[in-house]
């Protein structure tokens, strides 16, 4: 399977050309990306996936919004976490494939019952690298906590991890040994975190082999 980076937001969301991020992520190691928002199709480099994120305040408004024409035209379609009740009934949504945002959810926000559920539906939960690189103090030390708690669910569970860099430029961009390192400081292993970057792979080409990362 593809080794994927689960979410990059290039210009105009971003400082950094669509064109330009999939020529830096192949560089870094990556044979995908998943872009969010609008940009110029590349011509070399990394192919790129198209990525809808969906914001609904409530479970009856993500049902409205997925079937909308920017998601039903996507290839990944994300929704953002928020608390235990909303993330328990989105994780049941068939047209959901990863929850997002985790790291600003409230602590067990998602629990062993949404974590049941995502197993039982292959839906993801994505793991977010913006955080780690960007944060200081009491804020990137909740995320490094949310992100070990997740990690405990999963090896209980079995439902799959996403990793995304976030990327806003190719600045923010990491290469897949950065990526093993950060995810390192919540106790994910090497395995583990090549088992997450294929993750999107197996979401959009399940029945594809999967490729070894050295």
């Amino acid at each position: 399977m593809k080794i994927t980076d689960a979410s990059v937001r290039p210009y105009p969301a971003g400082d950094s050309t669509l064109a330009r991020m999939a020529v830096e992520a192949a560089e870094l190691g990556f044979d995908s990306v998943v872009a969010i928002g609008e940009g110029a199709p590349p011509v070399g480099g990394a192919a790129v996936l198209r990525g809808a994120v969906i914001s609904g305040a409530s479970p009856k408004e993500v049902i409205k919004q997925v079937r909308e024409p920017a998601a039903q035209h996507a290839d990944v379609v994300f929704v953002n976490a928020g608390d235990i009740a909303f993330n328990r009934a989105v994780v049941s949504i068939k047209e959901v494939q990863v929850l997002r945002n985790i790291h600003a959810a409230r602590k067990n926000a998602f629990d062993h019952v949404a974590a049941r559920s995502a197993a039982q539906r292959g839906l993801a939960v994505d793991i977010s690298l913006a955080p780690l690189i960007q944060y200081r103090g009491t804020k990137r030390q909740r995320a490094l906590q949310q992100y070990e708690d997740i990690l405990l669910l999963h090896r209980r569970y079995g439902f799959l991890l996403t990793i995304s860099s976030g990327a806003c430029s190719i600045l923010e961009q990491r290469s897949v040994r950065e990526i093993r390192g950060l995810c390192a400081l919540f106790g994910m292993t090497g395995a583990e975190v090549n088992e997450a970057l294929a993750s999107v792979g197996r979401i959009v080409e399940p029945d594809q082999p999967v490729r070894v990362v050295g």
